[in-house]
């Protein structure tokens, strides 16, 4: 991949082939659907009419899936660039909820709501909440598609900043859109660095993609796989892991294809989930996520006796960085088929490089596998049935 990314792979479980396709790639990218459009050198974001709510230092995102996940990851990634509070609603979850009212910051919070349909079921439920005492003219912005949906219809008649959802960007691959750059912007952070990283996945290294693609494709065609678990090595990647099992989840899960996707927070799963990695079904494959910095406060004094000086002057990054290692090396010896994604920075290049590399590759292991990466038939009837079910209840 690039400076700002590794990879490293199993030798012998993911053994060398031929390269994808080029030409879909190729085509891929000269067309302008979906998120191939972020890799046009055209391809700008303009927010300046948005600086009037950089002086909020709190921060409410409104959103379920794509909705919220891409702001998540960056905030998290980030985290010690942004001086400001963000707080998610992306579940229902009433005692968050109630304790966020209690706070009682009337007029203190800046308010983004995102749903592309604009008929999210929770998005609008929660919307309903908040609206009577916190969303305002002044400190509410809507994303939504520009058409007669619920939130658009909501938001004009409230007046209140309306974006417009890009309508041929599926959700869990907006990340790079208003969806998310919009709150980034507003967290503080450069959207120019973002569009480099996105541009250089597409310049460098694109056989280490395509490699990556053909050996997956393998292991779906296989049948022996049913779980893909991504194992985080650092707190500030669980949330960049938890948009990648959206996407690789939603993408490709259809036609009885499909690998459950398992966020895996180590070390601490090393002391309740890792005697099934290693010794339970060989049915998994494994993602090593880990960030390579040499940051971090050292542990200067030791008072547990002799045996634990081997922690003096090492930080809790390179400890949990040890342990990583040694369960590659067991992996190796057991030839447990793994992955390495090893991050050398923590900027917005580097984060738009990640989430570029995982959406092209998901993309082309769907058209490998002939499965279309954007829809999701199968929730849109859970959906139908949801709303059928409360309608009949109002009667």
């Amino acid at each position: 991949m690039t400076n700002n990314i590794s990879k490293k792979t199993n030798s012998k479980k993911f053994t060398k082939s031929t390269f994808f396709n080029q030409k879909i790639f190729q085509e891929s990218l000269i067309g302008n659907k979906n998120f191939f459009q972020y890799f046009h050198q055209n391809y700008k974001l303009n927010f300046a009419r948005f600086n009037k709510f950089k002086k909020f230092k709190q921060i409410v995102i409104v959103g379920m899936g794509g909705s919220s996940l891409g702001a998540n990851a960056i905030k998290s990634f980030l985290i010690e660039r942004i001086k400001k509070d963000i707080i998610f609603f992306d579940n229902l979850d009433e005692l968050k909820l109630y304790n966020f009212d209690k706070s009682k910051k009337f007029g203190k919070f800046l308010f983004i709501i995102i749903s592309k349909s604009g008929n999210t079921l929770e998005t609008i439920l929660i919307s309903n909440f908040l609206n009577s005492k916190y969303l305002k003219k002044n400190n509410t912005i809507i994303i939504t598609e520009d058409n007669n949906n619920a939130l658009n219809s909501f938001a004009k008649k409230r007046n209140f900043e309306i974006v417009k959802h890009n309508p041929t960007i599926g959700g869990r691959y907006s990340v790079l859109s208003e969806v998310a750059m919009l709150p980034a912007f507003l967290m503080g952070l450069k959207i120019d660095k973002f569009k480099k990283g996105i541009l250089s996945v597409t310049k460098k290294n694109k056989s280490k993609l395509f490699l990556g693609v053909n050996e997956m494709v393998k292991k779906f065609q296989s049948k022996k796989y049913s779980s893909l678990v991504l194992l985080s090595y650092h707190p500030r990647l669980e949330q960049f892991l938890f948009w990648y099992q959206q996407l690789f989840a939603e993408s490709l899960g259809k036609k009885g294809n499909g690998l459950l996707p398992v966020v895996s927070s180590t070390p601490k799963d090393h002391h309740s989930l890792l005697q099934l990695y290693l010794d339970g079904p060989k049915d998994k494959i494994f993602y090593f996520f880990s960030i390579d910095e040499s940051s971090g406060k050292k542990l200067k004094n030791n008072f547990f006796g002799s045996k634990f000086n081997i922690l003096s002057q090492k930080s809790l990054s390179e400890i949990a960085r040890i342990q990583k290692d040694s369960l590659i090396d067991v992996f190796e010896r057991k030839k447990i088929p793994f992955r390495e994604f090893k991050i050398t920075s923590t900027n917005e290049e580097s984060l738009a490089e990640l989430f570029s590399f995982f959406m092209l590759e998901t993309f082309l292991i769907g058209k490998k596998l002939k499965i279309n990466p954007f829809d999701q038939p199968a929730v849109e009837e859970v959906k139908k049935r949801t709303f059928q079910r409360l309608k009949n209840r109002t009667k």
